[in-house]
């Protein structure tokens, strides 16, 4: 063979080792990602992610203040500029959802959630990131409108889910800092205007968990951004930690106002809007609270499953809030890890640690 053959042959070699390691260095990460994904049970999923989570180049370019533009970062994110995503128009349905943080009879603290909404896949995402606390967070597709016939099944939808590592509408972190998403009780939206990033709600909610080792550092961050509401709708947010501590974060009038409570449903607990939102017929916080005072604020796991359980809702109850519960979750802050049990499943608990404790 002729020595510029040789040479051509080489060069050609050279090329196609230099994308493939070109490839693998910006998209590796993210295809391990995808291809973890795992079926647990009938819609709900798992998935792993090591690497860089996008957070720090987010908050640099002045975060999302909707989910459009969320989108279009994420995507170029994923993508690396090569995709831009189409227009997404999430559907506001009603979403019910509970939580109780308790002590332990040993001196723990353990915190229970529902995620109270009629359909869809729940994919729970456990990320490492290169900066930032481990999570084990959990994310609704059809929630953000993904689309009815979604599942993160095949490789194209699998690296589809990835979108979950800027979104959670619960989770926790390995200090054993709790955060979860519940409706607040109206429609009046959060948006505030100020020169701070901008973050949505579930990307706040993945950025506190990222950032925040218990409730006190969690309100300071939230005073460093501005909220705003997605889907468009009240949200307020359900946070504790291994300390006990256990807060409901409320906005009113765009202002933030903080609330020491160990138990949240779906109506407003702070003074300038409390019980706005409270139907006649839901009495899950009544339960709730009377469950814990009778507890003296101390259960242990088992019985703080069965008093989650005790408001989970049916998928055709009478009077039911929404319709159906998605998943429950009981989360311990001080030996960090969670179960889960999909669809009202308590004899089919699923249970993840955090590795980084």
């Amino acid at each position: 063979m002729k020595k510029s053959v040789k040479v051509a042959l080489l060069c050609a070699l050279g090329v196609v080792v230099a994308t493939v390691v070109y490839l693998w260095a910006t998209f590796g990460a993210f295809v391990k990602g995808a291809l973890s994904v795992e079926k647990l049970d009938e819609g709900m999923y798992y998935m792993e992610y090591q690497g860089d989570d996008g957070f720090q180049e987010l908050m640099a370019s002045g975060g999302a203040d909707d989910i459009s533009k969320a989108a279009d970062f994420i995507m170029g994110f994923l993508s690396k500029g090569f995709f831009k995503p189409t227009p997404i128009n999430p559907p506001i349905n009603p979403a019910g959802c509970s939580t109780l943080t308790v002590n332990t009879p040993e001196g723990g603290v353990i915190m229970g959630r529902n995620f109270d909404y009629p359909y869809g896949s729940a994919l729970i995402i456990h990320v490492t990131p290169d900066e930032g606390y481990e999570t084990i967070t959990t994310f609704s597709t059809d929630f953000w409108g993904f689309g009815e016939d979604y599942k993160p099944e095949g490789f194209g939808n699998q690296y589809m889910a990835l979108s979950g590592i800027f979104m959670a509408l619960d989770g926790l972190n390995e200090k054993g800092f709790a955060v979860a998403v519940l409706s607040a009780g109206d429609k009046v939206i959060t948006n505030q205007r100020t020169d701070k990033p901008d973050l949505t709600t579930t990307m706040a909610t993945q950025y506190l968990l990222r950032n925040a080792a218990n409730v006190d550092e969690a309100l300071e961050l939230l005073k460093g951004i501005d909220m705003n509401s997605d889907p468009g709708d009240a949200y307020h947010l359900a946070m504790a930690d291994a300390s006990g501590k256990s807060v409901v974060v409320e906005y009113v009038d765009n202002e933030m106002a903080v609330t020491e409570t160990p138990f949240v449903t779906n109506h407003y607990l702070c003074e300038a809007k409390f019980k706005v939102g409270l139907q006649e017929s839901d009495h899950r916080h009544e339960t709730l609270m009377e469950q814990y005072s009778q507890a003296n604020g101390v259960m242990n796991r088992e019985q703080l499953t069965e008093t989650i359980q005790s408001v989970t809702q049916l998928p055709w109850e009478e009077g039911a809030i929404v319709g159906g519960t998605l998943w429950t979750m009981v989360m311990d802050l001080k030996n960090p890890s969670v179960t889960y049990y999909p669809h009202r499943h308590f004899e089919k608990p699923f249970h993840f640690e955090l590795s980084r404790q």
